[in-house]
C-alpha cells in the first residue's frame, strides 16, 4: 500500500512550479502501477498551452471555472468542477483559467518527474530503469 498527502510533497521534487501552474505529483512511474496521477493548480487569470505527444491524459477538474481549447479543432469546452478530459489523440490544447482550477490529472505512460516542457508544451518521454526499485 501507497498513501501521500499532497501537502507532505510542498518543496519537494515532486512539486513542480511554472509561471501559470503547479503540479504536486502523487504519483510517478516509480510507483510501478502504470500510470502517474498529480493534482495540478492553474492560476487564475493564466492561459497554458500544453501538447503531450507521448502520452496520453485524463483531467478531472474538482475546483474552479475557465476554458479548454482544442487547438486543432478551435472548439471550447467550458470548464468547471465536474467536468472530465481526455486528451487520447494527443491533441495539443490551451487552457485559460478565469478562476483558480483545481485539476486532478492522471498520465499514461506515467511520468517520472524529470520531464520538463518543452518550447511546444511537450514532456519528452522518458521511462523509469526497470532495475529501479519500487520506492
Amino acid at each position: 500500500m501507497y498513501v501521500v498527502n499532497r501537502d507532505d510533497l510542498n518543496d519537494t521534487d515532486r512539486d513542480v512550479k511554472s509561471e501559470t501552474w503547479r503540479s504536486r505529483r502523487m504519483v510517478l512511474g516509480k510507483e510501478r502501477v502504470g500510470f502517474s496521477f498529480h493534482d495540478t493548480v492553474i492560476y487564475a487569470g493564466t492561459t497554458s498551452t500544453f501538447h503531450y505527444q507521448n502520452h496520453v491524459e485524463a483531467v478531472y477538474c474538482v475546483q474552479g471555472k475557465g476554458t479548454l481549447t482544442d487547438l486543432e479543432t478551435g472548439k471550447e469546452y467550458p470548464l468547471h468542477d465536474g467536468v472530465m478530459y481526455l486528451l487520447d489523440g494527443n491533441e495539443k490544447h490551451t487552457v485559460v483559467a478565469e478562476e483558480e482550477l483545481r485539476m486532478a490529472c492522471v498520465f499514461n505512460p506515467p511520468v517520472t518527474g524529470r520531464e520538463v516542457h518543452d518550447e511546444n508544451g511537450v514532456y519528452p518521454l522518458i521511462l523509469e530503469d526497470e532495475a529501479a526499485p519500487a520506492n
